[in-house]
């Protein structure tokens, strides 16, 4: 059974050199701190089938070559997702979540027709969220929005969404009564240009005001027209999400980077994607600790590390 806390230790400092599925040798120029959160990334293992219809099949991701990310990047803990590559199974992620243990939470895919007990089993192994990916996956439709908000809000966790800005304008109402937090990643799928534009911004600035959602500034390079975290666009979206509601926004890297391998974009630089958040929270210290670690804390069930008080000189 899982624990509702784990050992946080000041991390070693980031360490520069290549590793698996990102650009780049460089650590961070604005290092994260103790217990920081990468909220979004996936594992993929060719083991496990990917569903029929899956549209990226990218290689395979191991915790141990995120592993060794992290030592570049200097997070400690991670929420591993349920890609669209897999449908329904959730496998690989619950392998990852044994491996990278206490540290780690996980974001499954269900159909809604598990039994109470399969949900509580998930539950002790540490997934705290489910997702209907309306972009790119291959199951669940927005009909199915409802029925799994009722099915997870006894278990306290939420429900996480990917999908278009025209279909998320026309789901507003529902998901205004939902029984459980939404959290919305890769920037809610909001391009630069129609921030303050799209009713769908409108929309998704307003559930976080009203503290009924969370936003992710992960995939930069996906709603970028340049398809870069370095597009100067990107900093007033971000900007805004987190004037909105500061304490409810999430930083995830994405990692494997998958549509990077598929060809649709260049692989993105880790480092500098952890140095544009320092951007957009304006270099305020106190802001990223609460993006990358007071903000997981409060959503995932993370304990809030231990403060490491500098030893005295002797």
């Amino acid at each position: 059974m899982r624990l509702a806390h784990d050992h946080d230790r000041r991390p070693a400092p980031p360490v520069s050199g290549a590793v698996p599925f990102s650009a780049g040798t460089g650590a961070p120029g604005s290092p994260p701190p103790a217990g920081a959160c990468d909220c979004h990334i996936h594992v993929y293992d060719g083991r496990y089938p990917a569903a029929a219809g899956a549209r990226l099949l990218p290689p395979d991701a191991s915790t141990a070559d995120y592993r060794r990310w992290q030592r570049r990047i200097g997070t400690a803990r991670a929420v591993l997702v349920t890609p669209s590559t897999y449908g329904a199974d959730n496998r690989p992620m619950l392998d990852g979540l044994a491996a990278l243990g206490e540290a780690a939470r996980g974001v499954a895919v269900i159909d809604g027709t598990e039994s109470d007990g399969e949900l509580a089993r998930l539950h002790q192994l540490g997934v705290r969220g489910v997702r209907l990916n309306l972009s790119l996956g291959v199951t669940g439709t927005a009909d199915a929005i409802e029925p799994l908000a009722r099915r997870i809000a006894d278990l306290g966790w939420h429900l996480q969404l990917l999908m278009a800005p025209d279909l998320l304008t026309m789901l507003g109402a529902v998901l205004r009564r939902l029984p459980v937090p939404l959290v919305f990643d890769h920037f809610g799928r909001i391009a630069p240009a129609q921030a303050g534009q799209h009713p769908a911004h409108a929309l998704l600035l307003g559930l976080l005001a009203e503290g009924r959602a969370w936003v992710k500034l992960s995939g930069g390079y996906l709603v970028s027209p340049r398809h870069s975290t370095d597009d100067p666009a990107l900093t007033a979206l971000a900007r805004g999400y987190l004037a909105a509601a500061p304490e409810r926004v999430l930083w995830g890297s994405d990692w494997p980077h998958a549509t990077a391998t598929a060809g649709q974009h260049p692989l993105p630089d880790d480092a500098r994607q952890l140095d544009r958040l320092a951007d957009w929270t304006e270099h305020d210290l106190a802001r990223r600790q609460r993006v990358l670690v007071d903000n997981p804390c409060a959503l995932y069930g993370f304990a809030l590390p231990a403060p490491h008080p500098e030893r005295s000189p002797t």
